[in-house]
This record gives C-alpha cells, structure tokens and sequence, in this order.
C-alpha cells in the first residue's frame, strides 16, 4: 500500500465520498436534462481535485481522462436502448466513424503536449457555448434541410472528436445541437450521439491512460490519467440515479430546469477561465 502512504485516512475518505457524490449529480442531471455525464463530471472533479490539493499539472488532465473512462458503460447502455427503440440512425454512425476516430486521435494526441491550463481553456470557452445555447435557444437554428455531403459530415466528425476528446465529454453535447440544425428528430439525434460517445470514448480514455503513464503528482490509484476510485464510484452512481432524473423530470419545469443548467454550466466555465487567465 506503499501508493496511498502519502494521503491520510480522512483525506481517502473524503475522496472516495466526493467521488460518489458527483456521480450522484451527474446522472441526476443526466436524467433531468438529458445531457451527457461528461459535461457535469469534468467541472465537478476540476473543483474537487482543487479542493483536494491535486496538483495544478495534472488535475485537469485526469478529471478529462477519468470522465471519458466513465462514458464507456453508460453510452454502451445507452445506444443499445436507442437502438432498440429505432432511433439510431446506423448509415450515419458508419459514415461519420471514421473522422470520429480521427478526430479523437488528434485530440488525445494534443492533449499529450498541452498544459491542463489549455484544457481548461477549452472547456471554458466550449461550456460558454452550450451554456448560451441551452439558455437562450428553444429550438435551433436551422441549417439546412438534410446533413452535409461525405467532405461535410467528416468536417463534423473530426471537429467533434477531437473537441469532445479534450473536454472530457461523450460528443452528445456538440453533436445533438448539430444534428438538429440539419433537421434530424430530436430522438434520433440523441440516440445516434449515444453511440457517438461509444466512439469516441473507448479511444479517447486509452489515449488518455497511455499519456498519463509515469507522470508524477497524480491522485492515488491512477492509471495514466484515469482514476479508478472515481471510475469505480461514479459509474455505478450515475446508472442508478440517471432513471430518477429521468422520473423527476417529467414533474418539473423543463425550460426552467435547463436554464438553472445552463447558469451552473456558465458559472463553472467562467471560474475555470479565470483560473487560466488571472
């Protein structure tokens, strides 16, 4: 036990139920709001690991590969029940896998040689958006009436891949939004992006696993960049509460809920930008 010698039983303890706890918010607002676990794990554990003293080098760079980890049983569950539902669009998978994987290549690739302070930076900015989308936007804009031509969808491929891939996210998040721009059924958009997240999570966590290899000043029990108390605690969590998010949610104010979303998604974004610029 010579790797956990450094850390007190409090402070263990205090990880191990922070984990759980933001596996708990994760797929409650999962549920609620039909959003991806990523967009909710990454800000949570960015703010633990600071709370916790994680070091600054590494803490962005495990809660990415931590929370891409998690969003491989969740998003096979998932696509699985969309796909026997009949709302995962199959040709379109196929068609855009290819600069999916890429995309996530590139991303893991960067993610190598960046600074954590440059994710977060990413992260930032991308959270500003989705957070002014979900605020402001009831439906979205629309584009054109069907997806773009073979050179079009691989642009989007690549583009979500290596975007989700450095934020740690499943690509529902940039993917719906754009699926629906171009006129595809919201439930098809959303079950076709649960197997996107297959895609991209699968080699995104490997890519971030293989770099985090001997890196120092990592949180105890990490492979690489993943954490496999927080794999083992927020994995079993979010399953269990995303069905109850999903119930509560059918009682609620949804265009109020997103809205409260969308303010903690804001906040967030904003504290990791200052943290990067101030």
């Amino acid at each position: 036990m010579d790797l956990l010698d450094h850390y007190s039983l409090s402070w263990l303890l205090g990880l191990v139920v922070a984990l759980a706890a933001t596996g708990v918010v994760a797929g409650l607002l999962a549920g609620l709001l039909g959003v991806g676990g990523g967009i909710v794990i990454v800000p949570v554990l960015y703010h633990l690991f600071t709370v916790l003293g994680i070091d600054e080098s590494v803490k962005m760079h495990v809660a990415v590969g931590t929370s891409l980890a998690t969003i491989i049983p969740t998003s096979l569950l998932s696509a699985r029940a969309h796909s026997a539902k009949g709302n995962l669009d199959k040709d379109l998978l196929k068609s855009l896998a290819p600069s999916l994987i890429v995309g996530v290549i590139l991303g893991a690739m960067i993610s190598g040689f960046v600074p954590g302070i440059v994710l977060s930076l990413i992260f930032g900015v991308i959270g500003l958006l989705v957070a002014a989308n979900m605020a402001f936007r009831s439906q979205p804009a629309s584009l054109a009436p069907n997806l773009p031509a073979v050179a079009g969808r691989q642009g989007i491929g690549t583009t979500v891949g290596a975007l989700s891939t450095l934020m740690g996210i499943g690509g529902g998040t940039l993917s719906v939004p754009i699926f629906s721009a171009f006129n595809m059924p919201m439930h098809r958009a959303v079950g076709t992006a649960a197997a996107i997240g297959v895609i991209i999570s699968v080699p995104g966590a490997v890519g971030f696993l293989i770099n985090g290899m001997g890196v120092p000043n990592r949180p105890p029990l990490t492979i690489g960049y993943v954490n496999l108390i927080g794999f083992a605690l927020i994995v079993p969590m979010t399953m269990w509460m995303a069905p109850i998010g999903a119930r509560i949610a059918h009682h609620i104010n949804a265009r109020l809920l997103k809205q409260a979303f969308a303010l903690f998604l804001s906040i967030t974004a904003l504290r990791m930008l200052y943290s990067v610029l101030a």
